[in-house]
């Protein structure tokens, strides 16, 4: 009896940005992502763990396609990504976001202001968008 092979999830890392706006504006589109608009398919990876070089972390970035989200022109995230071993798909960057939405301007670091949150689902929706095409093109692996 063969079984389908069980799609990977698309890894979604954002940045850290402890006390910056913008890193917070990172993950609170990652939880949207996750929880929210893509939860079957994807799966939130902590970049604090893959620093700490977290075995199980580095595996799920290894064996699945992952997106990183940064926070500043450092791209800690996708940096991490790559010196543990797994690919970036897709990097996105929030600056490069709220470039393209001048009005959301992001404030506060432990809970975001409005324009961050709607900022924050103004990108997360960019990436829920990568996310389909990634799954997409798994599938078309499968089938093809």
């Amino acid at each position: 009896m063969n079984e389908l092979p069980q799609p990977r999830k698309v890894v979604i890392v954002p940045c850290s940005g402890m006390g910056k706006s913008f890193g917070s504006v990172s993950r609170e589109a990652a939880y949207d992502i996750t929880e929210e608009l893509r939860p079957e398919t994807t799966r939130l990876a902590a970049l604090s763990k893959l620093v700490l070089g977290d075995e199980e972390t580095r595996a799920e970035v290894q064996q699945s396609p992952a997106i990183t989200i940064d926070g500043c022109k450092l791209a800690c995230a996708a940096k991490m990504v790559k010196e543990s071993g797994g690919s970036v798909s897709q990097e996105i960057a929030v600056l490069d976001v709220y470039r393209r939405h001048k009005d959301l301007r992001p404030d506060g670091i432990a809970e975001l202001n409005e324009p961050g949150l709607r900022l924050a689902r103004a990108l997360a929706e960019e990436v829920a968008a990568m996310v389909d095409d990634l799954v997409a093109g798994e599938q078309g692996d499968h089938n093809g």
